[in-house]
């Protein structure tokens, strides 16, 4: 009986209560704030170095009411759309063309392997040369961090679409063309949405990065100017702004895939 109970606990039927989903989501959040709030209340670790909750909502605050989070989250969801979307329009098309036709895949796949493996931050002399110090290198540093990510993983998708459903159309008189638009894509489509959730993470993450270009502002670059003069509760408020923010966009296109994709959920 406690065997039973115990492979219930990790199987997939607890989740199916809502209730059940809720607390362990809930879970996931509250126990990591409640170890921050009993450490920082028991003073273990010194609180230059880690800041109580108190100080970083009284840090968040102060920023949002002078509207530098608002300026500074704005230029930096603006930064991450755009480079996401550059890497989104580029990367999926050509890694459905790579999965759907092997001379694609054979031509494109070891160099886009090949670059894959680069370091995007590593590009940023280059981007400063090319493109000036403005807004346009650090999109393009964000969609070149992006975009072989996309390729691959789409590319991968279509591999897994059934081989008779292609031969089936094309022996009711379907051109190629009809194959990749209205079979291929179509299939891979709740794919290409959970392979663009996971990279906008990627996106995101080259946000700090990107923000070392010069920018005057964004979250990226308030946490470099915190580190500078010691200020750790403006740096964990500003990452707290980045997980939320990140976690909204997750939800987002979790929600995105139930409306458009409901029989693959």
């Amino acid at each position: 009986m406690i065997t039973h109970a115990i492979r219930r606990w990790f199987s997939s039927e607890v989740l199916r209560s809502s209730a059940w989903r809720l607390g362990l989501h809930g879970t996931s959040l509250l126990l990591p704030l409640l170890l921050w709030l009993a450490v920082s209340h028991a003073q273990v670790v010194d609180p230059a170095f880690l800041p109580s909750p108190a100080q970083v909502i009284d840090s968040l605050w102060s920023m949002a009411s002078s509207g530098i989070l608002l300026a500074d989250a704005s230029a930096s969801v603006r930064r991450v759309m755009l480079g996401f979307l550059l890497a989104a329009v580029v990367g999926v098309p050509l890694g459905i063309l790579m999965g759907a036709f092997a001379t694609i895949r054979a031509l494109l796949e070891p160099l886009s392997g090949f670059l894959r493996y680069m370091p995007a931050a590593a590009f940023t002399p280059l981007l400063i040369i090319y493109l000036g110090i403005d807004e346009a290198p650090k999109i393009v540093l964000i969609a070149i961090g992006t975009v072989f990510f996309n390729m691959l993983m789409v590319m991968d998708a279509v591999k897994f679409v059934p081989r008779e459903l292609i031969e089936t159309t094309l022996t009711l008189g379907g051109s190629r063309r009809q194959v990749v638009a209205q079979v291929i894509t179509r299939y891979t489509l709740p794919s290409i949405i959970d392979t663009l959730r996971i990279n906008m993470a990627t996106s995101w993450n080259l946000l700090v990065v990107a923000e070392l270009l010069a920018a005057e502002v964004g979250l990226g670059k308030r946490i470099q100017l915190a580190q500078r003069f010691f200020r750790t509760e403006q740096i964990f408020a500003d990452l707290l702004v980045l997980g939320l923010m990140g976690f909204a966009i997750d939800l987002a296109f979790r929600l995105l895939l139930r409306l458009t994709c409901r029989w693959a959920v």
